[in-house]
This record gives C-alpha cells, sequence and structure tokens, in this order.
C-alpha cells in the first residue's frame, strides 16, 4: 500500500513515526523541510517531485487553514478508488470535498500523545467509504493509541475540545501546579516530580478503580484535614467548574470556525 502525506508538523510527524514502525505501508511525506520528515518516509517537496505516482490514501496533514490552498494539486495522485484522511482540526468532510473533489473522506481527530502511541483518536467517515478505508483508518488511528468510532461529524469536534485540545490543558494545568509548589520552596525539578508523579498516581488509580470520580475525591478528604480545605478553596463559588466549561466551550466553537 501507497499512503501520501501533505504536511509533517508536530501532530503529522509524531502519528508518522509510529505508522512507520507499525503499518504495512510505504509512506511519502510532502514537506518543505526534509529534515522533518521521519527516516523511513520518502520526501516530496512539490507536487512536481509526485510526477508517475499513484497513492491508495492521501492524508491531509497541513493546517485547516492552507487545505484549500495546498491540497487540490495531490488529487491527482490518488488511485481511483482511494480515500482522503484528515488529521486537520475543524475542517469539514463538505469543506474538504469542496477543495478536493468527490473523494471518499475520512476524519481523525488525534491529540499529542500519539508521539508515545497514547494518543485518543475520535473517527468519522462519510458514506462514500468503503469497509477497506474504515479498516485504513481503525490501524492508523489504533497504531497510535485508541480508535473512537462516532456517528456524527459534530461529535468530532466536540472530541476536538475534550481530547484533540486536551493534553494542552493538561499540560497547562500541570504548570500552574508546578508553579505552585514552586511558590511552596521547591527546588523546579522537585516540584515537577512532585506534581507529574502525583497526577499520573490519580489518574492510574482512577483508571483502575470503579468507584466514580467524586467518590475518588472524597476518599481522600477527612473532615476539617488538608485536602478538605484545598478542594473547598478549589471549588470555591464554582469557578473550576465553570473554568472547564468555558476551556472546552471556546475549543469547540473554534473547531467550528474552521468548519
Amino acid at each position: 500500500m501507497e499512503i501520501l502525506m501533505v504536511g509533517c508538523g508536530k501532530m503529522g510527524g509524531a502519528m508518522l513515526r509510529r505508522w512507520l514502525d507499525e503499518v504495512p505501508a510505504r509512506f511519502t511525506a510532502v514537506n518543505r523541510t526534509p529534515s522533518a520528515i521521519p527516516e523511513g518516509a520518502s520526501h516530496a517537496g512539490s507536487p512536481d517531485a509526485l510526477s508517475g505516482q499513484k497513492f491508495d490514501a492521501l492524508i491531509i496533514a497541513v493546517k485547516p487553514q492552507q487545505i484549500a490552498e495546498i491540497m487540490p494539486a495531490y488529487t491527482a495522485f490518488l488511485k481511483p478508488g482511494g480515500c482522503v484522511i484528515s488529521i486537520a482540526a475543524g475542517f469539514s468532510i463538505a469543506s474538504i470535498r469542496k477543495a478536493l473533489g468527490a473523494h471518499p473522506v475520512i476524519r481523525i481527530m488525534p491529540n499529542l500523545p500519539a508521539l508515545i502511541g497514547r494518543s485518543v483518536n475520535g473517527l468519522y467517515a462519510d458514506d462514500a467509504c468503503s469497509d477497506a478505508h474504515r479498516d485504513l483508518a481503525t490501524q492508523l488511528a489504533e497504531t497510535t493509541g485508541t480508535a473512537i468510532w462516532v456517528e456524527t461529524e459534530d461529535e468530532i469536534d466536540r472530541i476536538t475540545a475534550i481530547a484533540g485540545s486536551g493534553s494542552g490543558y493538561v499540560f497547562e494545568i500541570a504548570r500552574s501546579y508546578v508553579a505552585a509548589a514552586e511558590a511552596m520552596g521547591f527546588a523546579p525539578g522537585t516540584a515537577r516530580a512532585l506534581v507529574l508523579e502525583t497526577l499520573s498516581g490519580a489518574i492510574e488509580m482512577a483508571r483502575q478503580s470503579d468507584l466514580g470520580l467524586d467518590e475518588l475525591r472524597n476518599s481522600v478528604m477527612s473532615k476539617k484535614g488538608t485536602t478538605e480545605a484545598g478542594i473547598n478553596a478549589l471549588r470555591r463559588n464554582g469557578l473550576l467548574d465553570q473554568l472547564m466549561l468555558e476551556t472546552t466551550g471556546a475549543a469547540y466553537q473554534r473547531a467550528v470556525e474552521l468548519r
């Protein structure tokens, strides 16, 4: 199988590295900077470099704002019956078809932990996609983490707001937590270790437990204890819940704008 990938930034590069190790296909990546292409993939700097070649799948890995400008030049290299797979946030199947023509289209919404094989991938296929197209998309997704098929395209944009952007939220929360530890007098390295191990342990405990998250929280708290004091501050006036609603809502709205 021959797969053409246009764009190789942080997300595309992370996914391509995993695919090169585990997917039985030959990958060609288009990027202006050859050094950005992982070893094992062929490089093409422009459509001219692909003359005479044909591919079973065309992967869109450029920014959503670049799709209509860049991608039409590459559809000529798609084999009859080939599919288009987009990992770009927001840009809808209708917009992809408008820019690229009437090809079967699948959207995959990954997140950055694809680099370590822990991506949460939402997938949605249009009605023109065959079982073989869906199987390929599932294989690509599962190579980088988990594959979650959804029934509506809007769910992909909601997954973008929760999981696609979610690792960024977690990194920012962890950064603030580390800063608080440093403010208490811990050295930066110690503060980072304390926070990351605390987060990792709590998440793994939640993963293994049948208890709800509120029950797990309560299991740490004792009446008038230190955890209760901290939780009361964290939840004061419902600000934490409101902040998360605003955070995910803003990301979803931006995904809708990119359609």
